[in-house]
């Protein structure tokens, strides 16, 4: 009979075989931390290692198995952590799973050594990773030093590594994360949205918003739930929650939420207690999809103890997050907009939303399964003319032919770019706002979002 390493808190992994499945950045810091507690561990990755840094293993006593998975690495693990990039139908890790291993994603390692801190968890289709940064900004403000990260960056299991133990959590957890989760309790999750996204990976919405309800799986009635209001989605994934609820939504405040109204989040968080107003101080906020998000980080970092000052301090002086809304510059009048972080069709109709009208924009890439009649909808009116772009750029032009009077297809993120300079005039702006996913030219939003950038830049 299989003995199974105990959850904490924490983990205790000493002498236990553990199997680290899929090298990118969680991968390594699962490494090094099972390592540090005296784990026997392999690390696999289905690429070869001419396409991997073994470097970063150099000081790592850790076996490798690279270019291929060996089934039974994964059947005589005591523990498996799985990368958020590796599918959880995998066979091998459902045989793992057959024959009684623990698999788990690398959050739900992390969070077994943090369960006395206390975390804000985000999750939701779009906005995620604003309304993350901007807590995290909340709780620095108010002088908690808080660790950042989960799928915004940097891995959960680096709070645990760091020198200094952080004194709060504001983590970004995805679909991809929470699937492997079956414990993870943060002390406040947040439900910003829900809609279509990730089919490609989950195979159903249904299956996708599974994923998502795991946020709320171990919550009790000590811990919070921060919630849209006004998203049929996210509702209808927190019934049955026994934790304590906290709505926002537009208009009047409801009790222990908050309202959205004359771009100002109205906090009314006690009974009989005098309402809290907040203005959205910084220009990286734009869009009432962002006072949203910052409502959302309002009443979760008010929940833990952070102060209104501090609060309303970082709502003045967030700087926000590259690639999301990002003003790469303003050229003869034209202002150029990075939103590469738009990986879905929702959130590039967020995008669009955010602008009055005379927008070029830019869209295309790998798409994800859905459709675009939202997004077309949110098109009409707002968009002179639209330049589709990569694998789904036909897809996405034809679902827009009767809504964008002007739509041009180009192979290339970088003829999108120099054809819309050739487009605009003073008072324009330019959006790269995808509604796909980067893979069948880059290997990340990021990357994509650097490519436009550099581009806008080079502009003469």
């Amino acid at each position: 009979m299989r003995v199974k390493p105990p959850y904490g808190p924490p983990w205790r992994l000493a002498g236990c075989n553990v199997l680290v499945v899929g090298l990118g950045r969680s991968g390594i810091a699962a490494t090094r931390l099972c390592v540090r507690e005296g784990a026997r561990v392999t690390v696999t990755d289905m690429r070869s290692a001419d396409r991997i840094d073994t470097s970063m293993f150099s000081d790592l006593e850790v076996r490798q198995r690279l270019g291929e998975h060996f089934e039974r690495d994964f059947v005589e693990a005591d523990l498996i952590v799985v990368s958020p990039g590796v599918r959880w139908n995998l066979s091998k890790l459902q045989a793992a799973r057959d024959a009684g291993v623990e698999v788990v994603s690398e959050l739900e390692l992390a969070a077994g050594f943090l369960t006395d801190i206390p975390m804000i968890a985000v999750t939701g289709t779009n906005g995620k990773s604003t309304t993350t940064a901007l807590a995290g900004a909340m709780m620095r403000a108010g002088g908690l030093n808080p660790f950042v990260g989960g799928n915004l960056g940097r891995p959960l299991c680096e709070a645990v590594l760091a020198d200094a133990r952080p004194e709060s959590l504001a983590v970004e957890a995805s679909s991809f994360q929470l699937e492997g989760c079956q414990r993870f309790r943060p002390q406040v999750a947040v439900i910003l949205n829900l809609g279509p996204d990730h089919l490609d990976r989950h195979g159903s919405f249904d299956s996708y918003a599974a994923a998502k309800r795991r946020i709320l799986d171990c919550q009790t009635e000590n811990d919070h739930l921060v919630v849209s209001g006004d998203d049929s989605g996210a509702l209808d994934i927190c019934r049955g929650s026994t934790a304590v609820r906290h709505c926002f939504v537009h208009g009047e405040p409801p009790p222990g939420g908050a309202g959205l109204a004359d771009g100002k989040v109205i906090a009314r968080l006690y009974e009989g207690g005098d309402d809290e107003s907040y203005r959205l101080g910084s220009h990286a906020l734009r869009g009432s999809h962002n006072l949203a998000n910052a409502a959302a980080a309002v009443l979760a970092c008010r929940i833990i103890g952070v102060s209104s000052k501090a609060v309303q301090q970082a709502l003045d002086s967030f700087a926000g997050l590259p690639h999301r809304l990002e003003r790469v510059r303003v050229l003869r009048g034209v202002e150029w907009i990075n939103d590469s972080k738009a990986t879905n069709a929702d959130s590039a109709a967020v995008a669009l939303r955010s602008f009055q009208g005379d927008v070029v924009w830019i869209g295309g890439g790998r798409g994800k399964g859905g459709n675009y009649d939202e997004l077309a909808e949110a098109a009409a009116g707002r968009v002179k003319a639209f330049l589709a772009f990569g694998e789904d750029g036909a897809a996405m032009a034809d679902a827009m032919r009767d809504y964008v009077e002007s739509i041009e297809r180009q192979e290339t993120l970088k003829a999108a770019t120099e054809r819309a300079a050739e487009l605009v005039k003073p008072g324009d702006v330019v959006l790269l706002s995808p509604a796909c996913a980067s893979f069948d030219q880059f290997d990340s939003f990021e990357e994509r979002g650097t490519a436009f950038r550099r581009l806008v830049e080079d502009l003469k």
